[in-house]
């Protein structure tokens, strides 16, 4: 079964260069008309220049596509109004949401200045919430939208000196799995990415023999199926190397230990069983999990 975007406009924010760049041509292969956003700024986000994202918009052209540059911040209001509204002057609608757009400030803790975890967090995190909400009513009033979000193993597990990156990138977890609820009824689907590859971002932090493997076209190939129009919605996809997988936030089943003159104790000498996992299941709303609460509590003598 062909995927095709055929009549679609897709935004992919960070499109001039690394993965943005591989989504925004892959998606403009696939016949949807794309603006290629990016500020053109240095891995760390200092410094601005659109000939990144210009460069990507002719080489989209050149494919016999159609596409825009915008170098719109994903953290500043105005710029992001301004990306939207270029959008819908040009093409009139806003069918896909490819939120790529990142910097990193990597250092331990002990060492990280506020404003270096403050400026992560506005442009991974802040950074997927003002694009997605400009574009949210306009995929309300279609009656179709696709969101993807950009999270990272970092977020999900971990990793020394990234404590401002893997707030922000499970922040964006926590961000959608709201979004696919309130985006049901309207046919919006919204899904997590996160990728593995050889970029700009991660040159000095892979062997150069990485660069062969590790390539952004085969995380993209991922990235259509999220923003199809048959995509799941809520969930987590890892990809690099041509290697994919899922990832669930899971809930052991736990236990009632007690409520009348509960000790700490209690819940310390059942801990083994409060915590296995052998019978772990994922919720798709916290409500479910609250339901699971009241019955244990309930039922349980």
């Amino acid at each position: 079964m062909s995927i095709r975007f055929d009549g679609k406009v897709a935004i992919v924010t960070g499109a001039g260069g690394g993965l943005g760049r591989s989504h925004a041509l892959e998606l403009a292969r696939r016949g949807a008309k794309v603006v290629v956003n990016d500020l053109g700024g240095s891995r760390d986000g200092s410094g601005g220049s659109s000939d990144a994202a210009n460069k990507v918009v002719e080489e989209i052209k050149a494919l016999g596509g159609e596409a825009i540059a915008n170098g719109s911040s994903v953290t500043d209001d105005d710029g992001v109004a301004h990306m939207v509204k270029q959008t819908m002057d040009t093409w009139g609608r806003i069918d896909i949401l490819v939120n790529n757009a990142g910097i990193l400030r990597d250092k331990s803790f002990s060492k990280m200045e506020m404003s270096d975890f403050q400026l992560v967090v506005d442009v991974h995190l802040m950074g997927t919430v003002k694009p997605t909400k400009a574009v949210w009513q306009i995929m309300k009033d279609q009656g179709y939208g696709r969101i993807m979000v950009t999270t990272s193993t970092s977020g999900l597990y971990g990793n020394f000196g990234q404590t401002n990156y893997g707030a922000a990138k499970l922040g964006v977890v926590g961000f959608i799995n709201t979004l696919k609820i309130e985006g049901q009824k309207d046919n919006i689907r919204c899904n997590a990415l996160a990728p593995v590859a050889y970029t700009r971002m991660t040159s000095d932090l892979m062997p150069p023999e990485a660069e062969q493997l590790l390539t952004p076209d085969s995380v993209s190939q991922g990235v259509m199926v999220l923003v199809s129009e048959d995509a799941p919605t809520g969930t987590i996809l890892l990809a690099g190397a041509g290697v994919f997988s899922t990832a669930q936030i899971m809930e052991s089943e736990g236990m009632f230990v007690g409520r009348d003159g509960l000790k700490a104790e209690d819940v310390l000498a059942n801990w083994d069983k409060i915590s296995d996992m052998s019978n772990a299941k994922p919720y798709f709303q916290g409500g479910e999990q609250t339901g699971k609460v009241f019955k244990m509590a309930t039922e349980t003598k």
